[in-house]
């Protein structure tokens, strides 16, 4: 951690770097529309003090911290209730539900963060290396939470067996769609125009090469979808006690095209790159009804279950992340807009239009049929889908926060959001109920973390669903809350 080392400082402070999932250090416009120069040369600043005294100073935009805040907090609400509400779990394939929006919506953040962090770029070498070294401590960090090394909150043990660790995860692609969309933005630099007419296309025309990126990665992915050749593929189940233990199944394709569970190109491709043994080994899949009658819940398998239902798939993949690259794009374009426009007006003429007609899209080809909403594909429906509700919320975080000044019932998340990284790594990850864990009295099971989760909170309610979902609310969104505020009052903020 560093203390006063904020993303993005206000007037007066030098900017540092982004703490992780920010990814990138950005300057944020003022309340009025004005855009902050935070790489302000100190001397400057002074002499601009005195000679405009009348100056009002300038404050970044709220919205964008409590964007991210918003997602962190989802993110633990549905990974720590969705046990109990498999509702909010991620849909077990196609369709969208609240845990659906988390991982667009920090790809997003990232983008817009990315837009203010490149706006000036003085030397290339020197931020290709920032943006390379950044990119490779997000791949460690997100290897040592995901791969399976830590174990954390339930089990105290630590380490991973080389032959089945996850070489993908949540950071992993964030680390891919940091790097892709930051180098686009440091390589165009002297093509980019330092200022953007009204007019609803010239924002598109200025930064032409993100959206040419973009379109070459959605053409590399739907290629890739609709023409690789599945073959047939075999797996050896693996879960001790298990009647099936150690059985070898073979999931019959031979297809192209296919986007159902069994033989899309996205698997072949993690099985082919990544090898089976190290892919996610509890994909959602097993919840639809073609597996369980309980569907879209967690139950007892068919007995008539196809053999892909207990098989390994890899939501964080290599080519569902590369379409996820998309979601930083659309991201950058909000930050762009967020530069050079400097009325609220002008923002969120652009921002809404934006937002409603990704939305209308994604709604458009999923009830088509044409391509279905599928997070662990990554569909082009998805992007849009998900791309246009996190232009939506974030242009309803800036009304309410930065333009009607609602900013105390925001204030949590806006204080979350400046520290998610540390919230991230310490809550979402578990690692801080692990190291509470590792003081136990008799029993690993009986520690100070599921004392409070029975006896104050499940005990009182009569409810293990209703009693863990408070649980998720008072004793880890709220504590992390309450956290996150101090430490910004303290100054600590923790990055990479």
């Amino acid at each position: 951690m560093e203390k006063k080392q904020e993303i993005a400082a206000s007037a007066g402070e030098k900017a540092p770097e982004q703490h992780a999932i920010d990814v990138v250090p950005y300057e944020h416009g003022d309340a009025k529309g004005t855009v902050v120069d935070a790489g302000a040369d100190v001397k400057k600043e002074r002499l601009a003090v005195v000679e405009e005294p009348q100056k009002k100073k300038s404050t970044r935009v709220a919205a964008l911290d409590a964007f991210r805040g918003l997602t962190i907090v989802v993110m633990i609400l549905v990974d720590d209730a969705g046990g109990v509400y498999e509702r909010i779990d991620h849909s077990p394939w196609d369709g969208c539900t609240l845990a659906d929006f988390v991982m667009p919506f920090f790809l997003f953040i990232v983008g817009v963060a990315i837009a203010f962090a490149m706006k000036r770029v003085p030397k290339k070498r020197e931020a290709v290396k920032k943006v390379s070294v950044r990119t490779l401590k997000m791949l460690f960090w997100g290897i040592l939470l995901q791969g399976g090394y830590s174990h954390a909150p339930d089990d105290l043990a630590y380490g991973v067996d080389m032959k089945v660790i996850r070489w993908c995860g949540i950071l992993q692609r964030i680390a891919l769609v940091y790097f892709v969309v930051a180098l686009i933005e440091v390589f165009t630099i002297k093509v980019r125009p330092n200022t953007v007419q009204s007019g609803p296309y010239a924002i598109f025309n200025a930064y032409r090469w993100q959206w040419l990126g973009g379109f070459i990665v959605l053409v590399i992915y739907m290629v890739t979808v609709y023409s690789a050749y599945v073959p047939d593929w075999s797996y050896v189940y693996h879960l001790e006690g298990d009647i099936d233990d150690g059985k070898l199944f073979t999931v019959q394709c031979g297809v192209r095209g296919h986007v159902d569970p069994a033989c899309n190109a996205v698997g072949y491709v993690d099985r082919m790159v990544w090898g089976i043994n190290h892919l996610y080994t509890q994909p959602v899949w097993i919840r639809t009804k073609e597996c369980t009658f309980s569907s879209p819940e967690m139950g007892k398998l068919r007995d008539d279950a196809p053999a892909w239902c207990r098989a390994p798939f890899e939501p964080e993949g290599l080519l569902s992340s590369i379409a996820s690259i998309l979601s930083g794009i659309i991201g950058i374009h909000y930050g762009h807009v967020l530069i050079h426009f400097k009325t609220h007006k002008e923002r969120l003429k652009h921002w809404l239009s934006m937002g409603f007609s990704l939305l209308l899209l994604g709604i458009l080809l999923h009830f088509t049929k044409a391509i279905p909403i599928n997070k662990q594909l990554y569909s082009l429906s998805y992007v849009c889908f998900t791309g246009g509700a996190a232009g939506i919320i974030l242009s309803a975080f800036y009304i309410l926060i930065d333009v009607w000044g609602l900013k105390i019932p925001f204030l949590f998340l806006e204080w979350i959001g400046k520290n998610a990284m540390l919230v991230f790594v310490l809550g979402a990850q578990g690692i801080l109920a692990g190291f509470v864990n590792g003081w136990y009295y008799g029993s690993e099971d009986n520690n100070l973390v599921n004392w409070i989760q029975q006896h104050v909170f499940i005990n009182v309610w009569h409810s293990v669903r209703l009693g863990s979902l408070l649980y998720v609310i008072f004793g880890e969104i709220l504590f992390w809350g309450v956290v996150s505020g101090i430490l910004h009052k303290l100054g600590i903020y923790w990055k990479l």
